[in-house]
């Protein structure tokens, strides 16, 4: 039996052609789900009860479950328990232009980067779509608001998770869906070049972020597995041709390490790396964690890095923190119970 969350609208009216009845069915479903927000077909009024007793059979509505909230002034994490009783997290993120939400797309994450909670504890498993969807619908329910932006980049690499991945971005930007437009969406990747190649031919508008967070092949490779499978030059190769095929912009989130990659010497190789891209650089403040030994970079530093990129006419922001008051770095708060 599968999660009806799983399915894109396209596919329940496959589904309702499939069993002899029209496809507006999958419509009403939808509205049901997504806008009255009702997780019982018992309580779809305008479906025959011999619909409704079909759909019990083939589909279920189960929900994943919200076990633990922590909360800062602008910051909640969700920690969410799965039926197979695994946990993923999310962080809803209060801004002046709307709520966003950064959701999970694996559980546990097997990049390995040497900064990152998530990659401490190794993929369990994907997530499904229903899954990742879930993520928005029972935020939304508690918070009792929606949320206007979406960010895959909790924890897992979403693009070791592609198909899952694309088909919860395809559902959660439909109109008869949560209706976030794509522009609003951000999927962020460590550097698998082969589906960055796949995303530049899907019809999607979203956003794509890399996280990078070296300028250079051999600080990066400490700091990242993935680079000694898909290098900084072939990265940026990528990037390029993606940026020419797409005409989107690409962000670059570069995490701020104290003494590791933080210097006036990487802020211009990062400028030399970037230059002539359609690209601006997210410089992000380190969520310090017990396990790991990296530190966060000093304010001061974080500024001149952040001059220096743009005394070399390179577009660069830097993140507001969010959630240093929780354990809001991704993966903490699910390791704190896994470790427990």
């Amino acid at each position: 039996m599968e999660n009806i969350f799983n399915y894109r609208i396209d596919k329940l009216e496959d589904y309702f052609l499939s069993i002899n009845e029209k496809k507006f069915k999958a419509t009403q479903v939808y509205d049901w789900l997504y806008k009255k927000r009702v997780f019982d077909f018992k309580k779809m009024t305008n479906l025959k009860k011999e619909l409704i007793a079909k759909l019990e059979t083939d589909f279920s509505i189960d929900l994943i479950e919200i076990v633990k909230k922590q909360t800062d002034k602008d910051t909640s994490k969700y920690l969410f328990k799965l039926a197979d009783d695994n946990y993923v997290e999310s962080v809803l993120m209060y801004h002046d232009y709307g709520i966003s939400i950064c959701v999970s797309s694996q559980v546990g994450c097997n990049m390995g980067c040497a900064f990152c909670e998530s990659g401490r504890l190794k993929k369990v498993r994907n997530l499904e779509t229903y899954e990742m969807v879930e993520q928005i619908l029972l935020i939304e329910q508690d918070i009792k608001k929606r949320i206007s932006s979406v960010v895959i980049m909790g924890i897992g690499e979403p693009f070791d998770n592609y198909d899952n991945v694309m088909n919860f971005i395809k559902i959660i930007n439909h109109d008869k869906a949560i209706a976030i437009g794509a522009r609003h969406i951000t999927v962020s990747t460590c550097g698998i070049v082969p589906k960055i190649k796949m995303l530049e031919n899907e019809p999607l508008q979203i956003n794509l972020a890399i996280s990078l967070h070296a300028p250079n092949n051999e600080l990066r490779s400490k700091l990242m597995k993935i680079n000694k499978v898909y290098n900084i030059n072939e990265l940026i190769t990528t990037l390029k041709e993606y940026i020419k095929k797409t005409n989107r912009r690409v962000t670059i989130e570069y995490v701020t390490l104290n003494g590791v990659n933080d210097s006036k010497k990487c802020a211009l190789e990062l400028a030399n790396l970037l230059k002539g891209m359609n690209a601006y650089v997210n410089l992000i403040p380190y969520n310090e964690t017990n396990n790991l030994g990296f530190k966060k970079s000093p304010k001061k530093t974080i500024l001149e890095f952040y001059d220096t990129l743009k005394k070399e006419k390179i577009n660069v922001t830097i993140r507001r923190e969010f959630g240093s008051k929780i354990d809001a770095a991704c993966g903490q708060l699910r390791s704190k119970e896994v470790d427990a």
